[in-house]
């Protein structure tokens, strides 16, 4: 079969691989009709995650079931599904508790309760590293999906895949930035990243009764796209300070809630990526710093941009003395799955006007260097097996 394989960092290629295999009964083959390219797929792409052998990327997926496991009661091949990214077993002590990003069972050569820059990791993720599994991923003609009586779900033929295709991933983690803040009703809401994860978060800080929602980015692209999409108001980081800006229109006070829809991966200066040579540092956490500098008072910051090396110089003071309310991590998927999945139904919320490019999956590797380099105004890459 043809799939995107990841080489060695900005070195991703469409090769020929072997298919995959049922290996075991709780498995299924899907044969992949959608999938996308993620901004965390880029932090492999430009080796901030370190991925020592070729491996099939993507964790945005959905298709039509192949084969089944003996094990699988739930589906039968045909049906038409969408597979939640984090790879979790259904079962375990985390499971159990709704929290699948923590399973104990997908994941067994490198999990533990430590959380260690490369060891202890949480559950699997399709397509990100050995540290996360090894799994290969959906940016493939087929792949296997790993305790598939747990993740996938069934979706309805009324649909178009592009019209479902982000409630594998990056609705759930813009409902998930919301959801951990625990909006009552009237709150602003200020989302640090207008990216495809970023304008999630602004439709479900809607969904969810703010009052006001204000993306923040340097693109002026995505600022668009988060008008049109999102219905948010703006500000272009790179043309004011976004900081006093939003201490402007929230009268002196600061955001009720502000979101890292990020992380690691911000535009920096030459200087700030000389101390982060020197510091031993992966990216920046300049995001996270805007937003405790751009949040009231006891005001919550929740983080879905990934980060995954330490900072020394980490603001504690600053949380602290402001009382603010942290939260972040990967997003529950399988718990919010159903939920959202009848929002679309209900036509409560549009989730593929934020696509700009629908390409043949024979073109992943130039899409993968637009994305990354921000050219062509690409906000969001669907690619077709």
């Amino acid at each position: 079969m043809k799939a995107v394989v990841f080489h060695n960092p900005k070195d991703v290629r469409v090769d020929t691989v072997d298919d995959p295999r049922i290996e075991d009964a709780r498995d299924v083959i899907l044969k992949v009709t959608s999938t996308a390219i993620c901004g965390s797929d880029l932090h492999i792409y430009n080796g901030m995650f370190p991925q020592p052998r070729n491996m099939v990327l993507g964790h945005e997926f959905m298709g039509i079931v192949e084969e089944v496991g003996q094990g699988i009661k739930n589906l039968k091949k045909g049906d038409r599904v969408v597979v939640p990214f984090p790879i979790s077993c259904g079962t375990c002590h985390f499971c159990n508790m709704q929290l699948p990003t923590h399973c104990e069972n997908s994941n067994p050569d490198n999990y533990g309760p430590e959380g260690a820059l490369l060891t202890g990791k949480g559950a699997a993720l399709f397509g990100y590293t050995d540290l996360y599994g090894g799994y290969n991923g959906g940016q493939a003609e087929y792949v296997r999906v790993p305790y598939a009586d747990f993740g996938p779900r069934k979706i309805s033929d009324n649909f178009t895949d592009e019209q479902v295709l982000f409630l594998t991933d990056i609705f759930p983690t813009g409902w998930a930035a919301i959801d951990w803040a625990e909006l009552k009703g009237g709150e602003t809401v200020v989302v640090w990243g207008c990216g495809p994860v970023g304008i999630m978060a602004m439709k479900s800080a809607w969904l969810r009764g703010a009052k006001r929602v204000i993306g923040v980015d340097i693109q002026p692209y995505r600022l668009e796209m988060a008008r049109k999409s999102a219905n948010a108001e703006t500000i272009n980081a790179s043309e004011v300070d976004a900081v006093e800006v939003i201490r402007d229109m929230t009268g002196g006070y600061g955001a009720d809630v502000c979101v890292d829809a990020v992380g690691m991966e911000a535009d920096r200066t030459i200087l700030e990526k000389a101390m982060n040579v020197v510091q031993m540092e992966k990216g920046s956490m300049k995001v996270l710093e805007k937003c405790f500098d751009s949040v009231r008072r006891a005001g919550t910051v929740t983080v879905v941009g990934v980060y995954g090396t330490p900072y020394n110089n980490f603001p504690l003071h600053q949380w602290f003395d402001k009382g603010i309310k942290l939260m972040g991590g990967q997003a529950w998927v399988q718990r919010y799955i159903d939920q959202l999945i009848s929002l679309v139904q209900d036509g409560k919320v549009v989730l593929d006007d934020i696509i700009t490019h629908n390409v043949p999956l024979s073109e992943a590797a130039n899409m993968y260097d637009i994305f990354n380099k921000k050219q062509d105004n690409c906000v969001k890459v669907v690619l077709k097996p």
